[in-house]
This record gives C-alpha cells, structure tokens and sequence, in this order.
C-alpha cells in the first residue's frame, strides 16, 4: 500500500512538473506571439540633397527723403535779414547755422551711411541668391 501511495505522489509530483513545463512553454509562445505573427519589415532609409528653404523677408520700404531747402547767408543777406528783423518784415523760423568742418562732416555722414546701405543689399543680395534653387541639367 505504501509502495502505491508513493506511485500515485510521483505520479502527480511527474504530472505537477508536466504542468508546470506545459505552462513555462505556453508563456514562452504567448510573450512572443507578436513577433512570431508578424513579418518584419526591412528598415528603408532616405537621403535628400536638399538644401532647406530659408525665409527671406522682404526688404524695407525704400528711404524716402524730403527736400531741403537750404539758404545760406553771406554778410549782406545777414544784414539784409537783420533790417527785416527790426522792421518786423522777417519770416518768423528758428536758423540753424553750420561752420565748413561741420558741413563737411555731415557730408562725410551722409556718404558714409550710402555706401553702409549698399554692403548690406550686396550681403543680403548674396544669401538671396545662395537660397535660390540650382536648375540641375539631367544627362541625355
């Protein structure tokens, strides 16, 4: 009887240890069922040459300079216009007076911020053109 009992507790302890391999077995296909489904797809990489768009902004409304009227006073229009002043016959308006180094400067200003303005439309002019798509001619 006891040579019975022990049969049937291997038995169950075989039958337990079948189960136990049955199971590990059936994880094993259930953790990797997604990639054994499916097939894989090869990975497809791409270049492109191609130089990204920059944004150019537009360039800003043209300098648009009013005249100016310029009066320049010798010693007899000065003294002209002081009799007019005494007579009370002289356009009443503030004068701004300027000494030949100071004209000059202003001049020197002027040319100065003319020819800053053309490097800048050159420069600007350049990165314009390197942004402009090359016409690429096809062999025959």
């Amino acid at each position: 009887m006891t040579n019975s009992i022990l049969l049937t507790v291997k038995e169950k302890l075989h039958t337990l240890h079948l189960m136990q391999l049955f199971f590990l077995v059936l994880m094993f296909f259930f953790i990797n069922s997604c990639s054994l489904m499916q097939a894989t797809k090869p990975i497809e990489v791409v270049s492109i040459a191609k130089m990204p768009t920059i944004y150019d902004p537009p360039l800003p409304i043209e300098l648009q300079l009013l005249d100016i009227d310029w009066t320049i006073y010798t010693p007899e229009l000065m003294a002209q216009y002081l009799k007019d002043i005494e007579n009370g016959d002289a356009p009443r308006q503030a004068f701004y007076s300027l000494t030949t180094k100071e004209y000059e400067n202003l001049s020197m200003n002027m040319a100065d911020q003319k020819r800053y303005l053309k490097e800048i439309l050159s420069i600007i002019g350049y990165y314009r053109q390197i942004d402009e798509p090359k016409k690429v001619q096809e062999p025959n």
